[in-house]
């Protein structure tokens, strides 16, 4: 079995193991532990139960401490089942129960925490109101692969012809400071980037004051959205080649648009959002993203804390 207290005492280990360093973990304890305690109490077993509570079987994870671990270590390595079983000194089947039962109650602490992004925003009013501070704004689809579906039409969907397998899909939306500010629902592999982004209705929303900043797979949002200042790269010309001058605009675009890249990047820290996505419950795949963009907002903010 994995001993905890020796991972915890090490920031390097720590991150290698959980995503998070060990301040970051200590953070996130004090209202992982709040929130285990309200849904033991709200638990429909507290009032049918026969025993007294503490009695049965020893709980091999005793601690709010070694639970919060060991749901960040299935985030952050996304083992199987049988492994993490065997990691953790308990049946396949019990692994399984920990990680539906914790997983929510980290979803809850991430919100708490407020570093969790918003899923839609109604208006651009209220875009302005919830990131009032945000000037820059950039926009990319980021693709996850998955296990090849059985059903024909299936596969059809999820068949992205830019990764050549199948892969389900999100869009995300950051800042100038690499927080993700919103992310979509998960769509399958062959929805395009920018039919997702008209879908989602998010060009009625970002406020006309906004530097849009978009890769080529966007083309035409300028003619579509008017209102917006889209920067995107201009394209090369069919049969002919780009000026100096537009090479030189795409190179700043690029540079700038680094950041999106970045971003993304610390997202898909957590293999469960960067290996091929096993769990058979389509609700898993807006888990493991909404997460991972939680883990990756909370340590933007605990490096702008420590800066301050």
């Amino acid at each position: 079995m994995i001993n905890i207290e020796i991972v915890i005492r090490s920031d390097r280990i720590m991150k290698a193991v959980t995503g998070v360093s060990v301040e970051e973990f200590n953070k996130l304890l004090v209202t992982f532990t709040e929130e285990l305690e309200k849904a033991r109490l709200s638990s429909a077993s507290i009032a049918t139960r026969c025993r007294a509570s503490g009695a049965g079987r020893k709980h091999t994870l005793n601690t709010a401490s070694e639970k919060l671990f060991f749901i960040l270590f299935y985030l952050k390595c996304y083992p199987t089942y049988d492994l993490a079983g065997i990691s953790f000194d308990v049946d396949r089947s019990q692994a399984c129960r920990w990680v539906d039962e914790w997983l929510p109650i980290l979803t809850r602490v991430l919100g708490r925490e407020a570093v969790l992004p918003a899923k839609e925003v109604a208006s651009g009013t209220e875009f302005s109101k919830i990131f009032h501070e945000v000037a820059e704004i950039y926009i990319d689809g980021t693709e996850r692969p998955v296990q090849r579906p059985v059903e024909i039409e299936r596969q059809k969907a999820c068949y992205s012809g830019k990764k050549k397998r199948h892969t389900v899909e999100n869009l995300i939306v950051s800042d100038e400071h690499k927080r993700v500010l919103i992310l979509t629902p998960t769509c399958e592999g062959r929805e395009h980037d920018y039919t997702m982004f008209k879908e989602t209705e998010l060009g009625d929303v970002i406020p006309v004051q906004c530097l849009v900043f978009v890769d080529s797979g966007f083309q035409g949002m300028q003619t579509d959205y008017p209102h917006l200042i889209v920067l995107i790269p201009i394209k090369k010309p069919k049969g002919g080649d780009l000026s100096e001058v537009e090479k030189k605009f795409n190179k700043v675009i690029a540079q700038c648009r680094v950041l999106s890249e970045n971003t993304i990047a610390g997202i898909k820290r957590l293999r469960c959002v960067a290996d091929i996505f096993r769990n058979k419950r389509a609700a898993m795949a807006d888990t493991f993203m909404e997460l991972a963009c939680g883990i990756w907002n909370l340590h933007l903010k605990m490096c702008e804390i420590s800066v301050a």
